[in-house]
């Protein structure tokens, strides 16, 4: 009897560890597809959900037109460096849509020292994933051609 019920419990636990690798699974695919969305420059569509999105959640800090804050290289008094533009002066088109992504879904701190101080808010939680490829392929959609052809290689990676 207790080799039976011994064998039942070790075959929940085991039901419960599948399940739980497969949740586990299902999560993290979730994550891979939001890093795979997609920022087409060339969708009309896209490009205007996007411009509407920036309008309302990051132009008051990067600017209507993309520009950015006066001397952002250089850090304010606070220690902070001023919001980047978006435009083809700043450094946004050297980085790969999904790391564009996430630097806008959860803010630097992935990516920056654990004592970076930054006025640039994280916006899981405030805008979809799809919101953030929308704003992401309005402000591709601004660059001119060039610049574009040049990020989209960093899309690709470094074997293409």
């Amino acid at each position: 009897m207790k080799h039976r019920s011994f064998r039942h419990l070790a075959l929940l636990a085991a039901v419960i560890c599948l399940g739980l690798l497969v949740l586990a699974g299902v999560r993290l695919i979730g994550v891979f597809d939001a890093a795979k969305g997609q920022a087409d420059a060339s969708d009309p569509v896209q490009v205007k959900r996007g411009q509407l999105v920036y309008a309302e959640y990051c132009a008051s800090c990067h600017g209507g037109k993309l520009e950015g804050q006066p001397n952002w290289q250089s850090r304010l008094p606070n220690g902070r460096l001023p919001a980047p533009p978006h435009d083809e002066s700043g450094h946004t088109w050297h980085h790969p849509d999904a790391q564009l992504f996430e630097v806008t879904k959860y803010g630097l701190k992935n990516i920056a020292p654990p004592d970076y101080q930054t006025d640039m808010q994280a916006y899981e939680g405030v805008l979809t994933d799809g919101q953030i490829w929308d704003v992401l392929a309005y402000i591709k959609s601004t660059w001119p051609k060039d610049i574009q052809a040049r990020q989209e290689k960093l899309n690709r990676g470094p074997s293409h």
